[in-house]
């Protein structure tokens, strides 16, 4: 890397220099190791510690009976059946996801593929809620079972929904993500029709590390061993795998069957994983990403690290992330860190670290295609980009906000409000319109924005971590100051969202805007930020139960000022950005065109960014984190014809509002007098939506 140094540079300045370029592709070499070294050391320190209390415990017998005392006996019992399983279920576990990670992104050839982006680990949840409520005698089978079940089930549907797109790289994360959002969507209603506490879900959740006994250990740790001499059996189809379909065929693999025996295998071992622990998000991902990184030193190409060699790396960093992060907390916080979700406490190790590591990650290897899953333009001639189409569709945003005016249930059933009773129920219905039309056109011009910044039809708000980040920055000004105003809130949410902003686009600017390594970093930027977020509210202050409310989504506190403010700032926001409709349209044209045809880039970059994050900040402060209504609004739009220019601006903010206006008033009626969240509702309505769209052949999104 001496090459970059400047010709200027010479003696110890250029030594100095030389050692610093070749400082940080040492690391990433040595990252397996130091972490290992890491696992060991927290590892051993908290056995000495568990074991000091035990021996403290038998030089100091009860004074009554000279026996060890009662806390003596507990002492013991929980060094023997909670800390050491508690040790040994770390390391099993996030090996365990480490392998079902690196099985699915070998399957699929996609570097993005894990249990949670593909859904499994959702979907596991999802059929263990509903044993639990609906079925429990199947759970007298194991919950194991149970959860393969739902996994598979959720997998079945997202091969089904791809496969005739080649799996697609971006189908399939965008696919699983959906999948994801509504299993998880559905696990909430459950547990909320039937009256259980839903704080409890946020916490478990994140996933517990919490054991009592060896049973959970053994079946993981057998699991995860045949699993693993399943893969060291199969490591030549696997490195067939790696090549076309064709060529794969042509050397005698049976293809199809393999990828539908190593999905099986790489399901079932996240969905044991889920069972036991509940869900455990980004170890799956970040383990074989930051073991590749290690095996290249972060310069993309091989550096005569064995296939094999990756493979162990990557279940060796898999299994000291979940335990180095376990035990940091513990040796840190001391006995309250069991309040913080293991996967949430991953997230925030994990997320920074493959953040940092990722501009040195080569995504794909000489020879794969790097602009997959585009989208056909959508038709642009005058039939459908006409005046009369946006009518047409500003007609059944005024019919939707009409019905939820007028519509609604009381104790006698459906009732259609006018005349007087009317003017009694506007003050209690308009201020909810107002905010969920101003939130979801809000949304969708953050929307419309960071797709045409980064020329990627997968983000969005929520995609690429900007809700949760906004979120992060309202948590943080409430710890700080409990009682903060309304203006403080809005500039604490604007502060996080626009940072999380500047930091993914910096990142693709990087990456030369690759869209996996941009998904990437918003997996991990996103994971980060919710895992703060997961770890506040698992502390059961008021501050969680603020950001409990917050996370659900609502416009119950919707007032008729706060409405029309909200409306008003969109109106705004929306009116500057149809002002900027021409920068928008070069933008998508690429840098050098755009440069060319005397687009100011800088500027119009940051003018651009600053409107994606105040749109951003302030729907997610009024109703929560549903941001990623800015991801379907748009290709809502386009699904309309409208693709391009000011028209697709002004079709998606008109798609964001009318789905949020629906949603809310789905969630005041399904379940009268009781309210569901609103980010259910509309999770539901938006989620089928994109898998129809990827099913029907139309996932090139743009």
């Amino acid at each position: 890397m001496t090459d970059r140094l400047p010709l200027h540079a010479s003696g110890p300045a250029q030594a100095v220099a030389a050692g610093s370029a070749r400082l940080a592709p040492d690391l990433l070499r040595r990252l397996p190791a130091i972490l290992t070294a890491s696992a060991l050391l927290l590892i051993a320190l908290r056995l000495h510690l568990g074991w000091q209390e035990v021996v403290t415990c038998k030089t100091a017998p009860d004074p009554a009976s000279g026996h060890a005392s009662g806390a003596c006996s507990l002492a013991r019992l929980t060094f023997a059946s909670a800390l050491l399983p508690r040790l040994a279920i770390g390391l099993v576990a996030g090996a365990a996801l480490g392998l079902s990670g690196l099985l699915l992104q070998r399957v699929l050839r996609n570097p993005l593929a894990e249990p949670a982006t593909l859904g499994i680990t959702a979907g596991a949840q999802l059929a263990l809620a509903i044993a639990t409520l609906f079925l429990p005698a199947l759970l007298t089978l194991g919950r194991e079972p149970v959860a393969l079940l739902g996994g598979l089930g959720t997998v079945a549907l997202l091969l089904s929904l791809t496969w005739r797109k080649g799996l697609d790289p971006v189908s399939v994360v965008l696919g699983g993500m959906m999948l994801t959002m509504m299993a998880v969507a559905a696990s909430a209603a459950l547990i909320i029709f039937n009256g259980d506490y839903v704080f409890s879900l946020f916490v478990w959740g994140g996933g517990s590390l919490v054991q009592q006994d060896w049973q959970a250990t053994g079946i993981l740790g057998t699991l995860t061993l045949a699993v693993a001499l399943c893969a060291v059996l199969l490591r030549r189809p696997l490195t067939l795998l790696s090549l076309d379909d064709r060529a794969a065929r042509g050397l005698g693999l049976a293809v199809i069957t393999l990828r539908i025996v190593l999905l099986a295998l790489a399901t079932g071992l996240a969905s044991a994983v889920t069972a036991h622990l509940g869900p455990i998000a980004f170890i799956g991902l970040g383990g074989p990403a930051l073991a590749r990184i290690a095996a290249t030193g972060g310069s993309g190409t091989a550096s005569g690290t064995s296939s094999g060699g990756q493979t162990l790396s990557a279940l060796v960093i898999s299994a000291t992330l979940l335990s180095v992060t376990d035990s940091a907390l513990a040796l840190t916080i001391g006995r309250e860190f069991d309040r913080i979700p293991a996967g949430a406490a991953t997230a925030l190790l994990g997320g920074p670290l493959l953040l940092w590591v990722l501009p040195r990650l080569s995504m794909l290897r000489p020879g794969e295609r790097r602009d997959t899953g585009s989208l056909p333009p959508a038709p642009t001639g005058p039939l459908q980009q006409s005046p009369a189409r946006l009518a047409l569709l500003a007609l059944g945003l005024v019919l939707a906000c009409a019905l939820a005016l007028c519509l609604g249930r009381n104790g006698q059933g459906w009732q259609l409000v006018t005349g007087a009773d009317l003017a009694d129920m506007l003050p209690w219905r308009l201020p909810r319109i107002l905010t969920a039309l101003a939130g979801g056109a809000l949304l969708a011009t953050a929307g419309v924005i960071l797709q045409k910044l980064s020329g990627n039809p997968l983000a969005g708000p929520e995609i690429l971590g900007v809700g949760a980040a906004s979120g992060v920055g309202l948590c943080l000004m409430l710890l700080i100051v409990p009682l903060a105003g309304s203006e403080l809130r809005l500039a604490a949410s604007t502060t996080g969202a626009l940072l999380a902003t500047l930091l993914i686009l910096r990142l693709a600017t990087r990456a030369g805007f690759s869209r996996e390594r941009l998904l990437l970093g918003g997996v991990a930027l996103g994971a980060f930020c919710s895992a703060i977020l997961s770890a506040v509210m698992a502390m059961g202050t008021p501050v969680s139960y603020q950001l409990v409310a917050w996370m659900t989504g609502s416009t119950q506190s919707a007032t008729l000022a706060g409405g029309l403010a909200l409306t008003g700032s969109a109106l705004g926001l929306v009116a500057l950005l149809l002002g900027l409709g021409r920068w928008l349209d070069l933008l998508s044209l690429g840098d050098p065109l755009a440069r060319s045809l005397g687009l100011p880039l800088r500027p119009a970059r940051l003018t651009l960014i600053a409107l994606g994050a105040a749109a951003t900040a302030l729907a997610t402060l009024s109703i929560g984190p549903l941001s990623f209504i800015g991801l379907v609004a748009p290709h809502l739009a386009r699904l309309g014809g409208f693709a391009h220019g000011r028209a697709h601006v002004i079709a998606s903010t008109l798609c964001g509002g009318m789905l949020l206006v629906i949603s809310d008033w789905l969630s005041r009626q399904l379940a009268f007098p009781y309210q569901l969240p609103l980010g259910l509702i509309a999770s539901l309505l938006a989620g089928p939506y994109l898998l129809w769209l990827l099913g029907n052949g139309r996932s090139r999104l743009h």
